[in-house]
């Protein structure tokens, strides 16, 4: 069964159980189910009358964010899609009767790269044992009883994951292309006509000429309600004030800094006399001094040229030692800098043949020679390298077992602690262009010492660009004045007359975040699908990264579907091009030729070579499906009548028919397609799931 390789990909229920405890595998002797889950009774959703516990959900979404690094309401819209999968999963699983045992368990197990490449599971030969693993948690199992717990959760979700694997291969195995359908599909792609068409374009009649009405409109939206219906809204205007630093504030900083690098005198209230106090270039207490006057702490890691700040890299990398440099602008903060030391050489750039064996670190399955062959191999590519050393990269790209093979083996700028001890000691002492043959835990390298820098250590004092409080209490003023003003003039009037930046949000969704120009707005949203917000209110919001956003609610629309003026310009264009369509056949219906059709039109008759089916794609028009189609059901030299297709009518007449030979066997070619069927399935699958549930989503309730 393919569940190995399925299990990753629809494993995010499994993820998110886990946690960070990818390692705490505590196993039950009989691999039994999970522990039960106890959340409160208010849902966060239902699922076909399966309710979804708020606390568990929440717990869940914590962990979602803490992970991956998630804003909440995407953590919030992860859970929920894994809730509601896995809801109506576990029901058809357990409609159908499919249940995973040890035997699919342990195939789960022994397919985890986090499990099989734990050293404690690895046998002799160097390769995963589930034996080992299975001894180890049945030990844990009687000494650790809090892994044990979390191993039941554990286990579960990998149940639940084998579980659908199953299902999904079950619904695969199922699904073919039968050679008769290969057949078709197969002349669908490959055959092809030339062919001569007139095009009367639904531009040749203004759009003044022909009226639409909105019961047309409406009438038109009813028919095709699947297509038109539309989720709960809302729309906004809003003025952002945001604290932005002004050359001011930035001034004051750079002075600030400037005023730190040489010793200055002060006046002492407490002695009466004046005290020198040492400026960064001359202080002996250079961390002691960064703590004090910087908004970061001393950092001690040396550093090489390409971590500096790209802009003066080169100024901070030829400092002098003790020199300061700056003020300077880095990013978002003003710093200073100065040089406290300088590590020669320290940072080591170097390219390599790797030559692993069977049992060494990070070796693939497919290699199988031994250590002894693989120490031969390498003092064989040592030779060549050693008369060519610009064979260490020809043959890193042809041999290396190592994903630098594709670089040519080049490792780039390295430091150590970066790669292993042996092969940074080799590195620190061999000369540029050098090459030699270091043995690490990964095999044999063939090692060729491309270019060195050294490494420097710099304290740096850093002031983040920030607003002064003068412009904050300038903006709070701004941002009231107008949220006050907007109680007596129109919001978009009152913007304008103050020359301030008016943004109109025409729709927003439930559990939308962002809006443009101003990210990470949650609460705005949360405010505008309120029960006590109503159309024309105003609200002023504080920004997390400083200013306000006074917002006003101008519209509310409910779930259902789409009403006129909002698809207006959509539908007219449709029933007017309807109604165009019969306009130009019935003005067209005395011109049987092509010629004839276009000189009436004074348009051009057109050819188009190999079109195909597939791509329905006619040069000059572009994609019309059912012209193309018309056109393969005529014999050659056949002259349509006139066809109403995307983009205008059409009058077409085949000039060749070019069918292609059929396969010899379409078992290859039926084998191909399914299995590009298969690869749709999973998605198919949950859409038709979702489809037929009853979901209520109350999401926009708590977060």
């Amino acid at each position: 069964m393919a569940i190995l390789g399925k299990i990753r990909q629809k494993s995010f229920f499994l993820i998110l159980i886990i946690g960070l405890a990818l390692f705490a595998f505590i196993i039950s002797g009989v691999f039994g189910n999970g522990a039960g889950d106890t959340g409160p009774s208010d849902p966060i959703g239902i699922v076909n009358d399966e309710e979804i516990k708020i606390e568990n959900f929440r717990f869940l979404v914590d962990q979602t964010e803490r992970q991956y690094g998630y804003s909440t309401i995407q953590a919030v819209n992860a859970v929920w899609n894994q809730y509601v999968q896995s809801t109506l999963f576990e029901a058809e699983l357990n409609t159908l009767g499919i249940d995973a045992g040890k035997e699919q368990i342990e195939q789960v197990v022994s397919s985890t790269e986090s499990i099989i490449s734990d050293a404690r599971f690895i046998n002799e030969a160097g390769f995963f044992d589930f034996g080992l693993f299975a001894d180890f948690i049945l030990q844990m199992r009687d000494q650790n009883p809090e892994g044990y717990e979390q191993w039941k959760s554990q286990e579960a979700g990998i149940i639940s994951s084998a579980r659908e694997s199953i299902y999904f291969d079950l619904i695969k195995s199922s699904t073919g292309i039968t050679n008769k359908e290969a057949q078709v599909l197969f002349h669908l792609e490959n055959d092809n006509l030339d062919l001569n068409y007139v095009q009367i374009p639904f531009s040749s009649i203004n759009d003044t000429l022909v009226s639409v009405s909105d019961s047309e409109i409406k009438a038109y939206i009813k028919d095709n309600a699947a297509s038109y219906e539309t989720k709960a809204s809302r729309g906004l205007d809003y003025v952002a004030f945001l604290e932005t630093p002004t050359e001011e504030d930035q001034a004051l900083i750079r002075n600030y800094l400037t005023s730190l690098i040489d010793d200055r005198i002060e006046y002492n209230d407490v002695s009466k006399l004046t005290d020198t106090i040492q400026g960064f270039k001359s202080t002996k207490f250079v961390q002691e001094f960064v703590d004090k006057y910087s908004e970061k702490g001393f950092d001690s890691l040396y550093l090489p040229k390409g971590r500096l700040p790209r802009e003066f890299g080169d100024i901070l990398y030829d400092l002098e030692k003790g020199a300061v440099f700056g003020p300077y602008k880095n990013i978002d903060s003003y710093q200073i800098s100065r040089l406290l030391d300088r590590k020669k050489n320290g940072s080591i750039r170097a390219s390599n043949i790797v030559v692993a064996y069977q049992g060494a670190t990070g070796a693939s399955a497919d290699i199988t020679r031994t250590k002894e062959q693989a120490r031969r191999l390498a003092n064989n590519y040592l030779r060549q390298s050693r008369r060519d050393p610009s064979r260490v990269e020809t043959l890193a790209l042809k041999f290396s077992d190592d994903p630098t093979k594709t670089s040519a083996g080049d490792l780039g700028f390295f430091q150590e602690g970066a790669i292993p001890q042996e092969f940074f000691d080799y590195a620190n002492k061999a000369r540029i262009g050098s090459v030699g043959l270091v043995e690490t835990d990964y095999g044999f390298h063939v090692v060729k010492v491309t270019d060195k820098q050294d490494l420097v250590l710099l304290a740096t004092v850093s002031q983040k660009i920030v607003p002064s409080e003068k412009t904050s209490n300038e903006i709070f003023q701004a941002a009231t004045q107008f949220e006050m003003g907007t109680a007596k003039q129109d919001f978009a009037a009152l913007a304008s007359a103050e020359n301030y930046n008016l943004r109109t949000v025409n729709s927003i969704d439930a559990l939308d975040e962002n809006l443009p120009g101003l990210p990470n707005q949650r609460s705005i949203v949360q405010w505008a699908f309120g029960e006590d917000a109503s159309v024309g209110d105003v609200k002023r919001f504080s920004l997390s990264y400083g200013g306000y956003a006074i917002v006003k609610l101008t519209s509310k629309k409910d779930k259902g579907l789409a009403d006129v003026e909002e698809v207006r310009a959509e539908v007219s264009q449709i029933i007017r091009n309807e109604k165009k369509a019969a306009m130009l056949v019935k003005a067209n219906k005395a011109n049987t030729s092509l010629e004839d059709l276009a000189a009436a039109n004074k348009v051009e008759v057109v050819s188009a070579l190999s079109v195909n089916q597939k791509s329905a794609t006619l040069v000059g028009a572009g994609n019309e499906p059912y012209a193309v189609g018309a056109a393969f059901a005529m014999e050659a030299n056949e002259t349509s009548d006139l066809i109403v297709g995307n983009k205008g009518v059409y009058m077409i007449q085949v000039t060749a028919k070019n069918i292609v030979n059929d396969l010899d066997d379409y078992t290859s070619f039926a084998n191909t397609l399914a299995q590009q069927e298969r690869q749709k399935v999973a998605r198919l699958v949950m859409d038709a799931l979702e489809s037929s549930a009853t979901i209520t989503d109350n999401r926009s309730l708590y977060y």
